[in-house]
């Protein structure tokens, strides 16, 4: 076991919270830790950092982040941002250094639009579905190992928003994913009223119909709060799609899970920004986690597909 994830066996396994077919395992830490950063969404409120294009002409794998607080600002996995040239989602969870600017990896979550609408992205208030975070985390995980850099495929990620809005029935003009979380916005309203967060919760461990859909785990609980909301969408929106499956019969098993990603092999880069950038990646676990000195900041993990 890599001394990374030896932590997850202080974890405690709350007790489980469903609403339909979307099921919550709360990840309890030891105790309250206060973070050492902003999240992104409260740097761009409060006016203290902003995202851009990084030109006049844009680059569709790339965004530029200025942040202007005194301390760090973290980016998540995923996360959406809306606006400039087209939306985008963040290829992985990035720590911002207090009063600098970076060039970070992204990928396009709307192939029919390249037409300026604002001149900084907003924080959408929601992280890209599951299933598609775990496609792209296994390609960026792939891409690491064998060029060094941070990419995701483009065109799967287009083909695979396109089948969900399908099946969804959520096209738009611009094929934008937003369409689908729009559609569904009632759905998933309901998911957050009857998912409530517990005391010490840093993360959850996620199922659908009875298996494990994945996992987002941070290092403060008060990081978890402010993330949980775009987290049950992002889960929420694949359990939408996939009410019309089977429940799993099997009773799903949480800790396994964990100790699954704790054995699989890692590797470890330097990250965009501060810390280390932690790959997993096994026949059974795909994952990527932030540290820095050591600590975890952000760990997410799915089954392997």
């Amino acid at each position: 076991m890599d001394p990374i994830l030896v932590p997850l066996d202080t974890l405690e396994i709350g007790e489980p919270v469903t609403a339909a077919n979307l099921t919550m395992f709360p990840l309890l830490l030891p105790e309250e830790a206060a973070p050492a950063y902003l999240t992104l969404d409260e740097a761009l409120a409060g006016g203290l950092a902003s995202v851009t294009e990084v030109s006049e002409s844009g680059s569709v794998p790339e965004l530029l982040v200025t942040n202007r607080a005194p301390q760090p600002v973290l980016i998540l996995d995923g996360e959406e941002l809306v606006g400039a040239k087209q939306n985008r989602i963040v290829n992985l969870s990035i720590l911002v250094p207090a009063r600098e600017t970076l060039h970070i990896p992204v990928s396009c979550v709307e192939a029919g639009r390249w037409a300026r609408r604002s001149r900084e992205f907003a924080a959408a208030g929601r992280a890209h579905y599951a299933k598609g975070r775990a496609a792209k985390l296994a390609q960026v995980n792939y891409s690491l190992r064998s060029t060094g850099t941070r990419a995701a495929d483009q065109g799967d990620v287009w083909f695979d928003i396109d089948a969900k809005a399908a099946r969804m029935k959520a096209r738009s003009v611009t094929s934008a994913a937003a369409a689908m979380y729009e559609k569904a916005h009632r759905h998933l309203e309901e998911f957050q009223e009857r998912l409530d967060v517990a005391p010490r919760q840093a993360g959850a461990i996620f199922t659908i119909n009875g298996i494990v859909a994945g996992m987002d785990l941070f290092d403060s609980p008060a990081t978890w709060r402010k993330s949980m909301r775009k987290l049950v969408q992002s889960y929420g929106l694949d359990a939408l799609d996939s009410t019309g499956g089977p429940a799993s019969d099997a009773r799903p098993q949480p800790r396994t899970f964990l100790r699954a990603v704790q054995a699989a092999p890692v590797a470890r880069f330097k990250a965009i920004g501060l810390g280390e950038d932690v790959r997993i990646d096994d026949k059974k676990t795909i994952g990527g986690a932030l540290a820095v000195d050591g600590r975890l900041v952000h760990l997410v993990a799915f089954p392997a597909a």
